[in-house]
């Protein structure tokens, strides 16, 4: 296997991404309901092909990370947020969401942004403990925010400076 390559999205990247996102659903990350036929376009209006960087193994895409400004407002335009981050099951252990969070750091950097932050569910101690690695520190915490195959589970927000 090589190494992985990062690079932006394309339009051409929409059902090799839709299809990651839906082999990857779990309540481990995701609040939603499994999706299911008809599905909805990853992207849209609101979602287009620039805010996500691909990660490429052996040509293919193994996972993606989603930049998005989620306050249109001037006085927030520093602040983007990853919005998406999925890695392919066949892809994990081999440093690939390292990649992305890296990428996704140096992308926002290069958009201007002096700030990133997500929201991790704090049930996901894999996804948490990576963020961390990479210098995301918690800044919030909504205890009990989603209820998930019958548990009560936190919503963390999680945020660094660039």
């Amino acid at each position: 296997m090589s190494e992985p390559r990062i690079r932006p999205a394309t339009p051409a990247d929409e059902d090799a991404l839709a299809h990651l996102d839906r082999a990857t659903w779990s309540t481990l990350h995701a609040v939603t309901p499994p999706p299911e036929p008809p599905y909805t376009p990853l992207f849209d209006e609101r979602h287009p092909p620039q805010e996500y960087l691909v990660a490429e193994l052996d040509g293919r895409a193994a996972g993606y990370v989603r930049l998005a400004q989620t306050i249109p407002l001037p006085a927030h335009a520093h602040v983007l947020t990853i919005q998406g981050f999925v890695v392919a099951e066949e892809a994990r252990g081999r440093g690939l969401g390292r990649a992305l969070i890296r990428a996704a750091v140096a992308e926002a950097r290069a958009r201007g942004a002096r700030r990133l932050t997500l929201r991790v569910l704090g049930h996901n101690t894999p996804a948490r403990k990576l963020y961390e690695a990479e210098g995301f520190a918690v800044e919030g915490v909504l205890p009990g925010e989603f209820l998930l195959d019958g548990a009560y589970v936190d919503d963390i927000c999680m945020g660094r400076a660039l």
